[in-house]
């Protein structure tokens, strides 16, 4: 029986996040066995702001180390650079033209960070569709998709059917995907928005690559509340989502953490997590180090290479049929 497909992605923005972790990478590792998974580095999403070519460059690599350091198998998964598929742009081009501008204009995420920038660019506006292409060249089933996405899954599908509507049954709709595990983990100094390795203030995220001593003093710092006491509340946002943490490494309900912190307060509970999560994020720390070395050289460049010429096995046909549906001369 033939394997659902899953395809996802993270931008290349710096060193990835406990957030990323939980929320993403250790699931993908979990159902690599279950499903055929495509997982590339989004470094065409990554260039809709400012970036500086050399960090880029960097950031690319360590993403890629990142991944296999967190138990992704290039020999079960897919594993690409997105800029190394060429239909992806291409596929974006022709969508492009079953997109309306009111659409993309009414995207939530473009409307946040557009009040950041003086000058916004068309790729900041234009990017769901790159998004689009990415998941429609590929006939994913599935797409593991948080809060902060499921509009563009959403405007994803809308797409697809305009398409398929005028030229035919081209694309498969996707659905998104919702691990039984991991959870949205938030910023440690304002949970009540998601931890974000752009964020301004480091002492909102945990690192994958933070140094024991760090995610330790990071987790001291967490803001909670006056209460002390270790309840998971909806009014209680920065405890809860140490909670959630917590429970995410050690695999422990939320009533038996309740029940292990009962009375002791979020001094012994911040350090206890800082603990589990620098123990978790020291064994991948292990294998990012034993990646990153001049021997691997050659062996993580076989991965991406062989990940991009198995992505564009499926890349190519259904590009050249989109074109011929169009009515391109292929």
């Amino acid at each position: 029986m033939n394997k659902k497909r899953i395809l996802s992605g993270i931008q290349p923005s710096g060193t990835l996040t406990l957030g990323n972790y939980l929320g993403a990478l250790r699931n993908w590792a979990t159902i690599q066995n279950e499903f055929e998974c495509m997982y590339f580095i989004a470094d065409l999403h990554s260039i809709t702001v400012t970036q500086d070519p050399k960090t880029l460059n960097e950031n690319i690599k360590k993403a890629l180390l990142q991944y296999l350091a967190c138990g992704l198998d290039p020999e079960q998964n897919t594993i690409f650079i997105q800029s190394h598929v060429h239909e992806h742009t291409e596929l974006g081009w022709a969508l492009n033209n079953s997109t309306y501008m009111g659409e993309l204009s009414r995207m939530t995420q473009f409307k946040e960070k557009s009040k950041k920038e003086e000058n916004i660019k068309v790729g900041l506006f234009d990017y769901p569709v790159l998004m689009a292409a990415d998941i429609l060249l590929y006939d994913a089933d599935y797409v593991p998709v948080g809060e902060d996405q499921r509009q563009h899954l959403e405007m994803t599908k809308t797409i697809a059917k305009r398409f398929n509507s005028q030229y035919g049954e081209i694309f498969k709709i996707p659905e998104g995907y919702i691990s039984e595990t991991g959870a949205r983990i938030m910023s440690l100094q304002d949970p009540n928005k998601k931890m974000s390795k752009s964020d301004l203030n480091p002492n909102s995220y945990i690192s994958l690559l933070d140094p024991k001593d760090v995610i330790i003093s990071k987790f001291k710092r967490a803001v909670t509340d006056s209460c002390n006491i270790v309840k998971y509340s909806e009014d209680q946002p920065g405890i809860q989502n140490l909670i959630n943490i917590y429970s995410c490494i050690t695999n422990k309900k939320i009533e038996e953490i309740e029940r292990e912190f009962d009375g002791l307060g979020y001094g012994k509970f911040k350090m206890a997590v800082g603990e589990v999560v620098a123990d978790t994020l020291g064994e991948i720390q292990n294998k990012y180090e034993e990646l990153d070395s001049p021997k691997n050289d050659d062996f993580i460049k076989s991965v991406y290479t062989n990940g991009a010429a198995r992505a564009r096995l499926h890349a190519e046909p259904k590009l050249k049929q989109v074109y011929e549906a169009i009515g391109f001369i292929c």
